[in-house]
């Protein structure tokens, strides 16, 4: 059986291809900054965050799933559901805590800190999806440690859950043009690139909206959703309104910017 890891990265990479390929062949918006320097930038960022997940994180969510189901801890080690139950039920709750955690990032200003990086891409599509500040990314991963262990998610369920939101963080980030009746079905069931470029929207309200990753439900359901941008996704401006200097923007930058400044 192939390992966990290896099944991610071919999922990772095969997303990223056909995302890529959807966006060259359909793309919904003209870029306004060089691509070739954001992927670099943004493709460093990946590099880099991997690295450092390798040197520093000694146990990941799905290693201690295994762990917890061995020595029978967290809820749903402790009672008697079907797989697929328990499955669904871990997966469920990991995806309301990463909405819970967008939110607590876009909220909370030292957290906001970090995930500024993510939004000060100028432009939108596949890449933006993997620029997060490696700090983020470590926090990240122990909330859903502590997830993990408290819940006893079965180490099928973080291992679907992590292709998932690797798959669907790349999608709806993705310059990719759906035809507007599809779209507005598909945001039923999932969060479409249209419905998450609102969230990128240098206007405050608009960025402060569409939190979620996998399932669209829960911005609907905390009043966080919001169908259009108010300028149109044409007119619409991406980014945040204190970094517009493209040529700014390299990795040294960005990987100190948590540290400089004020939150805006």
């Amino acid at each position: 059986m192939l390992h966990e890891s290896t099944v991610r990265l071919v999922s990772f990479l095969s997303m990223l291809a056909l995302v890529a390929l959807a966006e060259f062949l359909f793309p919904r918006r003209p870029l306004t900054t060089p691509k070739a320097r954001r992927w670099l930038v943004n493709g460093s960022i990946v590099v880099l965050d991997t690295l450092v997940i390798r040197l520093t994180m000694p146990l990941l969510p799905f290693g201690l799933a295994e762990l917890a189901a061995a020595r029978g801890w967290g809820v749903l080690n402790l009672v008697t559901l079907p797989q697929w139950a328990s499955v669904l039920a871990a997966f469920i709750v990991l995806d309301i805590v990463i909405y819970l955690q967008h939110r607590a990032f876009h909220r909370i200003p030292v957290l906001w800190r970090l995930h500024r990086v993510h939004h000060t891409d100028l432009d939108l599509d596949v890449s933006s999806g993997t620029r997060f500040h490696p700090l983020e990314i470590i926090i990240s991963i122990l909330i859903k440690l502590a997830v993990v262990l408290l819940i006893g998610a079965p180490a099928l369920a973080v291992v679907l859950f992590e292709i998932v939101l690797n798959a669907t963080s790349l999608f709806n980030h993705g310059n990719v043009a759906i035809p507007l009746g599809v779209d507005r079905w598909l945001r039923l069931l999932l969060v479409t690139p249209d419905m998450h470029r609102v969230h990128h929207s240098v206007i405050p309200r608009e960025t402060d909206s569409n939190f979620c990753f996998n399932f669209p439900w829960w911005d609907r359901l905390l009043g966080t959703y919001r169908a259009q941008p108010s300028a149109g996704h044409d007119g619409m401006q991406i980014g945040l309104k204190e970094f517009r200097n493209s040529e700014q923007l390299g990795l040294l930058y960005l990987l100190l910017l948590p540290f400089k400044g004020r939150r805006g």
